[in-house]
């Protein structure tokens, strides 16, 4: 659930998900409909049991309410392992051609035996007006 800052911190099966994103101007040409933002991903498990991150899925909505959907293996090149108390962070980024935008989606995860599950990014959004990543702690 998208908490007053814009960002979002969901649990399933034991793992917690909390992003935050934010607006970086430097980077992005609005003249010509290039708003990008970076958004940090905290990952961590609460549960009982080990898991690892197999793929990724997106949904990306501009403020037209076009979406992408953005699938794929691992996360910045990675598959994370966490035992239980264990966390993983990463940043990424999210051009968008409009000036805010919401990004939510899923993990699936899988556990020592081979069992996949679904984990739920909450929705979050791109805004210029959302708090700094860096208010995120953890």
């Amino acid at each position: 659930m998208a908490d007053t800052s814009g960002h979002s911190n969901e649990i399933t099966g034991g793992i917690r998900i909390r992003v935050a994103a934010q607006f970086v101007p430097e980077q992005s040409d609005t003249d010509n409909g290039l708003h990008f933002f970076v958004y940090r991903i905290l990952m961590s498990n609460e549960g009982e049991e080990w898991a690892q991150l197999i793929s990724r899925r997106w949904v990306i909505t501009d403020s037209f309410g076009e979406k992408e959907v953005v699938e794929g293996p691992g996360v910045v090149g990675e598959y994370p392992a966490l035992d239980p108390g264990d966390k993983y962070s990463y940043i990424s980024f999210c051009p968008m051609k409009t000036s805010w935008g919401t990004m939510e989606g899923e993990y699936i995860f899988s556990r020592t035996g081979g069992e996949e599950f679904k984990v739920q990014i909450g929705r979050f959004y791109l805004a210029r007006t959302t708090s700094p990543i860096s208010a995120m702690s953890g």
